[in-house]
């Protein structure tokens, strides 16, 4: 498993980044005149404070916080807060990840670089094919429903998650081709419908699969879903476009994002993940019980035992996740066993002499 932690830190290139990303955004406001369209969008730039240090410090995108905001509280459409979720976390989780790796935290790169090659073939792929066959109603039933069973496998397996240190060893190979088809799968379905997830998805197997501390399983979603984020919003802006309000939320909260993602990264240290994690998964739960409420007229008793349904369908499959990876360990500690076991070829060859 390669894991990167050198110890010097360089965080000069993350203020360069600042610098450059405030000069930009005030030639944007200023500079074309749309000062008034930023203030005007303030409240989005009140609930992305939260949002941006929920992305930095836990293996959800701002999008988590910002998703449910536009959709379920200010009432637009739900492809307009997938487009948002592209748009700010491009800035935030950017800015998160450059803070991350100036600061040389540790990173399972085999399964992060394989993830990001899937990203990159799945995530156009989802959204030119696959987002515009899925109806708005469903948009905010697949995002209510994957984050509430990512809610309640932290509420019942936070204490197992927080235990895990360092991580299990396999061949770099496997790991690489694991990160391959999660972030095809995940990028060409989770990502392209909602505009976050695929972070959440790697997270779920380096911690489940891979027993992986979440130092590391966390700075390594947050990667991933920058990397598929500033993909994401290069393809919806070169092909369909983005969707009417996005740029101009953006605005708004575009420099709230660019420290507060940061910020989370770096409070989460001192404070402890575990507390972070509990929280959120408290508002993924009730941000599934908020969806079922404001769309009961159109879900009916059927449609919200269905959502339960699939709420229970996505944890069996963390748990069936759980379970290769306890087998995968067990593997990994025989192997290891049998290597320091094995005599040396040296010693066997002195002995054959004698």
């Amino acid at each position: 498993m390669s894991i990167q932690s050198p110890r010097k830190q360089h965080l000069w290139i993350w203020f360069l980044w600042l610098g450059c990303f405030y000069s930009v955004w005030a030639w944007l406001v200023f500079g074309q005149g749309r000062w008034e369209d930023a203030k005007a969008h303030w409240p989005i730039a009140l609930a992305m404070a939260m949002g941006s240090y929920v992305a930095g410090s836990t293996p959800m995108g701002g999008g988590t916080v910002g998703f449910p905001i536009l959709v379920l509280l200010f009432g637009l459409s739900a492809s307009m807060g997938r487009d948002f979720s592209f748009a700010v976390q491009s800035i935030g989780m950017t800015s998160a990840s450059i803070f991350i790796l100036c600061r040389r935290q540790p990173l399972a790169w085999s399964m992060l670089k394989g993830s990001m090659w899937g990203s990159l073939i799945g995530t156009p792929l989802g959204i030119f094919f696959f987002a515009p066959l899925i109806p708005e109603l469903w948009i905010k039933l697949f995002f209510a429903v994957v984050w509430a069973s990512f809610g309640v496998l932290h509420l019942y397996r936070i204490g197992e998650i927080s235990r895990h240190v360092g991580m299990t060893e396999f061949d770099e190979r496997w790991d690489f081709r694991v990160g391959l088809a999660l972030g095809l799968v995940a990028g060409g379905t989770v990502a392209s419908v909602t505009g976050v997830g695929i972070d959440m998805v790697l997270y779920a197997a380096l911690v489940l699969l891979c027993r992986a501390d979440l130092k590391i399983a966390i700075p390594t979603s947050v990667l991933i879903m920058a990397f598929t984020s500033v993909l994401g919003i290069g393809v919806k802006s070169l092909s369909t476009g983005l969707q009417p309000g996005a740029y101009e939320n953006w605005l708004a909260a575009a420099p709230v994002v660019c420290l507060g993602a940061p910020l989370g990264a770096f409070m989460v240290d001192l404070i402890g993940r575990k507390p972070t994690l509990l929280f959120v998964a408290v508002l993924c739960v009730g941000q599934f019980g908020w969806t079922c409420y404001t769309e009961r007229s159109a879900l009916g008793f059927f449609g919200f035992t269905l959502s339960l349904g699939a709420v229970g369908l996505c944890l069996l499959g963390f748990e069936k996740l759980r379970s290769w990876g306890a087998v995968l360990v067990g593997e990994a500690q025989a192997k290891r066993t049998a290597n320091q076991s094995a005599p040396s070829p040296v010693l066997a060859e002195e002995k054959t002499v004698s």
